[in-house]
């Protein structure tokens, strides 16, 4: 049988505990990676996708961490590089969404948005740079069609992934050549706790005619995980053609 495309390979998942983060780890693991995963209130989340993880007989972790505190952030990086003995791949997962109006949105309301969606995956990349370039690693940011699609209701939202599409671009030059950035962005995804009419309501407007689901997002991820080397500063759109 051959191997698995990640046997050997460790992979940092942020926000990793639950929903789209959850499939995220869980296919790596199935692609072969030993998993560190991060959460932040969703502990008893993050210990079965741990035990889940195990059952496939991967080595994981799951450690609290704010990304948007740099001193969190570092002990973090810390502990997966020296559970799993260096990185190959970090998954920049962790992030809000929240709906708010422009006119009458706080200054406070905006700057949680950018802290944990913009300055969290440039934190967690700063600090997972060097164990990658030792090993020829991967950064997978995950953006959103939010960020090349102005959505009016969620303004601050929208800006903080569009920044960070360009970080990831920024970040696949200066990390070159040993390390390649790339982002996936997914439109609508059908979660288990996912509203019935919006779903609906965006699987009518779509040109496939059906949600994205969890499995359309983690395989985007595990391919820029697992490609040849020659694809980077990328930014996929898993979205059915809705933002078309």
């Amino acid at each position: 049988m051959p191997s698995l495309p990640l046997s050997g390979k460790s992979a940092l998942v942020t926000g990793g505990a639950r929903r789209l983060g959850r499939a995220i780890a869980l296919a790596l693991a199935e692609a072969g990676a030993d998993i560190t995963l991060t959460y932040l209130t969703s502990a008893e989340d993050a210990a079965k996708t741990v035990a889940s993880i195990e059952k496939l007989g991967r080595k994981a972790q799951a450690v609290r961490c704010d990304v948007r505190d740099e001193e969190q952030v570092c002990a973090t990086v810390a502990k997966a590089a020296a559970f799993h003995g260096g990185l190959d791949v970090v998954v920049n997962n962790s992030a809000i969404f929240e709906r708010g109006q422009l006119a009458t949105m706080t200054v406070a309301q905006w700057d949680a948005i950018f802290a944990t969606n913009t300055r969290g995956p440039f934190l967690v990349a700063r600090e997972a740079l060097p164990h990658l370039r030792s090993s020829g690693g991967r950064i997978i940011n995950i953006g959103s069609l939010g960020g090349v699609r102005p959505w009016a209701d969620h303004a601050h939202y929208c800006a903080s992934k569009a920044a960070l599409h360009m970080l990831t671009k920024t970040m696949a030059k200066a990390f070159a050549p040993e390390v390649r950035v790339n982002c996936v962005a997914p439109g609508w995804i059908a979660m288990e706790d996912s509203d019935t009419d919006a779903a609906v309501h965006f699987a009518a407007k779509t040109p496939l005619h059906r949600n994205g689901t969890a499995v359309d997002v983690t395989q985007a991820v595990v391919y820029f995980a697992t490609n040849n080397g020659f694809v980077t500063g990328q930014i996929l759109a898993v979205d059915g053609g809705l933002g078309l």
